[in-house]
């Protein structure tokens, strides 16, 4: 059993795929999603196990750069499923990134197993999701929705509303409107603008914008990854004006027809939490789904000096 890294696509892909058991969160281990971490500046590690048999897990790690030649590096929901196989691949990282300028391994783990070493921190990617399962017909998806959500769906259709896809510069830029509008209102951080416009333009078939209009007028704008099985919502946005016309709930739906059409098996609201966005909760579980709970994400200092002064860092500048 050993440890490689990989500088080639290959069969990437194919893995994440097969072993996504929870249907969601695929694209963040994906070959494209490292690429588009090189598009921001971030150097992007693809490392495998594999025994006579073939891979048994696989990793994609990324690095975050810090002041004083340091870093931390990070693997969003890694394909690593017993703790044996993730000691080999966190031994290889320090050999490949240098043990003195690593100060700690982020991970959101997939399983309930304790590791040792390991702390719980406040999440980075959502650890409760809804999953759609789109291989049922549109009458069986929208049979178990709430039934506001289905009759704010044929509103929305009768006054008007209009959704459709755009890679217009012009449409991404009312999204970011949009965007900083919902995040004051609903409270929550968001990236920063070149963020999202690369992400935008970083692959057609991998990010969509869609967008709901009223009376020539955009109320609703969605970012959408496409990848593997799965459709992911990733960032939503939406205007308080014309509230009484829905938008939001006919972009969704046809959103949700857009990918079953296009042959993905599932669609995922990415995030729900009562407690922190109970209004934006309510809505997405309006939808139905199937519930998902992951561990979380998790930290293994490498240094309790430089870890210390990391966190007093973020401490500090949250203060001003």
């Amino acid at each position: 059993m050993s440890m490689q890294r990989i500088l080639e696509k290959n069969d990437w892909n194919t893995f994440v795929i097969s072993r996504t058991r929870d249907a969601g969160s695929e694209f963040l281990q994906s070959w494209e999603w490292g690429l588009f971490q090189k598009e921001l500046g971030r150097e992007s590690y693809f490392l495998k196990i594999q025994d006579d048999n073939g891979i048994i897990s696989q990793c994609l790690f990324i690095k975050y750069k810090l002041p004083f030649n340091k870093c931390y590096l990070y693997s969003p929901r890694p394909l690593v499923f017993n703790e044996e196989h993730l000691k080999i691949l966190i031994e290889g990282l320090k050999e490949l990134t240098g043990k003195e300028k690593t100060i700690f391994i982020r991970c959101d783990l997939r399983s309930n197993n304790d590791l040792e070493g390991f702390k719980r921190i406040n999440d980075v990617q959502p650890s409760k999701t809804t999953i759609l399962d789109l291989r049922k017909t549109e009458e069986e998806i929208l049979f178990p929705m709430h039934h506001k959500t289905r009759y704010n769906i044929r509103l929305a259709k009768r006054y008007g509303v209009k959704v459709f896809r755009s890679e217009k510069e012009e449409h991404q830029k009312i999204f970011l409107n949009l965007l900083h509008q919902t995040a004051k209102r609903e409270k929550f951080r968001i990236y920063s603008d070149d963020y999202y416009i690369r992400l935008l333009n970083f692959k057609s078939d991998f990010s969509r914008l869609y967008l709901a209009e009223h009376q020539n007028k955009i109320l609703a704008a969605h970012l959408l990854i496409f990848f593997g099985r799965t459709a992911t919502y990733l960032h939503g946005a939406s205007s308080r004006e014309n509230r009484e016309v829905m938008a939001p709930y006919l972009l969704h739906w046809e959103s949700i027809k857009e990918a079953k059409k296009s042959g993905f098996h599932f669609y995922d609201f990415w995030g729900i939490d009562e407690k922190k966005w109970p209004g934006l909760t309510r809505f997405k579980m309006g939808f139905g789904g199937r519930k998902i709970l992951c561990p979380g994400t998790f930290d293994l200092p490498l240094s309790d000096y430089w870890c210390n002064l990391y966190k007093l860092s973020k401490t500090c500048f949250r203060l001003f």
